[in-house]
């Protein structure tokens, strides 16, 4: 008895999702009428979805044309001169029969060949074919079983929405935010007195954080007009104004009024701005890499870590204690939240002592995050404290924040930065630490504003000219008249933002320093 096989459909086929399909411009006008029908933003999920199931019935629809005016190929069947058959192996297209002939094989045994012309040329196939063969069909129940658009979407879905991302992306009339797209030209009407009173909104609270709908309440637009498409609307029009900040994680829209965020988060703080400095890699010795890796500057050209960390734990380097911000390193770099459209995002830290909850401010573009001041000063952090960032279990927009912290404060010695004659002098004294850090980055810093004096002025000195004031000065503090690598980076970086690379291959290839055995360095004596 003649095996028969399920009649193939191609869009059950990976094949057609992944690689063969291209977004036309009837896929996009049929998207832009389901705009216009929902009157509402749909996500890329969503508009992928409907692609699929429109390109399912389209298909579907015009292999069920062709079978209607056509005869579906059968090996095991006869067929004449003149005849259209439809080949399912061939993307169910259509073919005329051209010519037909005897054709024999030891295996098969005798049969028929025809010729049929297709789109590409001329195919010849076997008929009258009395093997089994894997092409005679089971055409009884034609397409009963529907391809089921949620199953591709699972297994095919990233594929087709990358291809539909990209075909927006050329098309004017489209608007995209917050994970959501819609036309322009259906927007609704927003003025510019709507916006001149979700300014006035912000201001009275503060500034803001403030959700759409928040503001979209105290407006009060129409009635008649869907609320999704007002509110997307609002977004759209906000973010084209220049007084508004969107700093929500992603997927989460929350506005804020620009001249009132804190200035250290319009304005990157002198003391982390880094003016790039040349440097060859290829100079260091691999303990000196290594050391650099251990120090984990974000500045430093590390690559991000493969696998991210729930928790992570960093030595604080005077820069951020004096700015009260905190760097985005290579490995905290995950534990913050992303967003789509701004490189300001407004998130909340929980403070693991008091479970106080602390307002504050990732700057992604410069790699920082702000509002640390009161809590640093709250618990008097040491510069080489070391901070704890942990991810939160529920909630991507906090973290929770922690410190090494000791029983009672402990008083030994430490080494105090004093500004004096126009530079930086060290000094050992006593002082009272009340958190364990890092003893190769640990200063004491009193003299804060002297400090901020010197800073411009170091900042134009070439950096070998700073390191050749501070070693001196470091060295006199040490019964060897040495200093560590990680010591000195974080010297430099009392008076000037500088990630270590540059620091140890200056150490490198400048014959004022001279290394005294391991990671220790001096001033050259000649």
């Amino acid at each position: 008895m003649t095996a028969k096989t399920k009649l193939p459909n191609p869009v059950e086929d990976r094949t057609y999702w992944v690689d063969d399909l291209e977004v036309t411009d009837q896929d996009v006008q049929y998207l832009f009428n389901l705009f216009l029908e929902q009157e509402e933003p749909l996500s890329l999920r969503d508009i992928t979805y409907y692609l699929i199931e429109n390109r399912i019935r389209q298909e579907t629809n015009r292999i069920k044309k062709q079978v209607k005016n056509g005869t579906i190929f059968q090996p095991r069947n006869n067929y004449e001169v003149g005849q259209q058959i439809v080949f399912p192996a061939f993307g169910f297209q259509m073919g005329e029969v051209v010519s037909t002939r005897k054709g024999s094989n030891e295996e098969y045994g005798d049969f028929d060949v025809l010729e049929v012309e297709l789109e590409d040329g001329l195919h010849e196939f076997a008929f009258n074919l009395s093997a089994e063969h894997p092409l005679n069909l089971d055409t009884d129940n034609l397409f009963e079983e529907s391809v089921d658009p949620e199953q591709i979407l699972r297994s095919c879905g990233r594929a087709i929405a990358r291809k539909v991302k990209t075909r927006f992306d050329e098309e004017e009339d489209v608007v995209y935010l917050a994970g959501r797209w819609y036309l322009k030209s259906l927007l609704a009407d927003i003025n510019i007195s709507h916006l001149h009173l979700a300014e006035a909104i912000l201001d009275m609270h503060n500034g803001g954080p403030l959700t759409t709908e928040e503001i979209f309440q105290e407006i009060g637009l129409e009635e008649d007009v869907n609320k999704r498409l007002q509110i997307f609307s609002l977004d759209y029009a906000m973010q084209r104004d220049g007084r508004f900040d969107e700093v929500g994680p992603a997927g989460k829209v929350l506005w804020f009024l620009e001249r009132m965020e804190p200035d250290e988060v319009r304005n990157v703080p002198i003391q982390l701005q880094y003016e790039t400095l040349d440097f060859n890699f290829n100079l260091l010795s691999d303990d000196m890499k290594a050391i650099l890796l251990n120090i984990d500057d974000e500045l430093s050209p590390i690559e991000a870590v493969e696998e991210e960390e729930d928790e992570v734990t960093i030595s604080l380097i005077y820069p951020y204690r004096r700015t009260g911000t905190l760097p985005i390193s290579a490995r905290l770099e995950a534990l913050f939240p992303t967003a789509y459209e701004t490189t300001r995002i407004r998130m909340t830290m929980i403070d693991q002592v008091s479970s106080e909850e602390i307002p504050t401010w990732v700057v992604r573009e410069a790699g920082y995050v702000s509002g640390l001041w009161d809590y640093y000063t709250q618990y008097q952090m040491p510069i080489g404290a070391y901070i704890t960032i942990r991810k939160h279990e529920e909630d991507p927009a906090k973290v929770y924040i922690d410190f090494s912290r000791r029983p009672r404060p402990r008083t030994e010695w430490i080494k105090l930065a004093v500004p004096a004659d126009n530079r930086v002098t060290f000094q050992n004294h006593k002082r009272a630490v009340g958190a364990d850090y890092d003893e190769l980055l640990n200063f004491g810093v009193e003299d804060v504003k002297g400090l901020d004096a010197l800073w411009n002025p170091y900042r134009r000195l070439p950096l070998p000219e700073v390191m050749r004031r501070l070693l001196p000065e470091l060295a006199s503090l040490t019964p060897q008249e040495a200093v560590h690598l990680t010591t000195l980076y974080s010297a430099v970086n009392l008076v000037r933002r500088c990630p270590p690379d540059p620091i140890f291959t200056t150490l490198v290839s400048n014959p004022d320093f001279e290394n005294v055995g391991g990671p220790y360095w001096r001033l050259a004596s000649y």
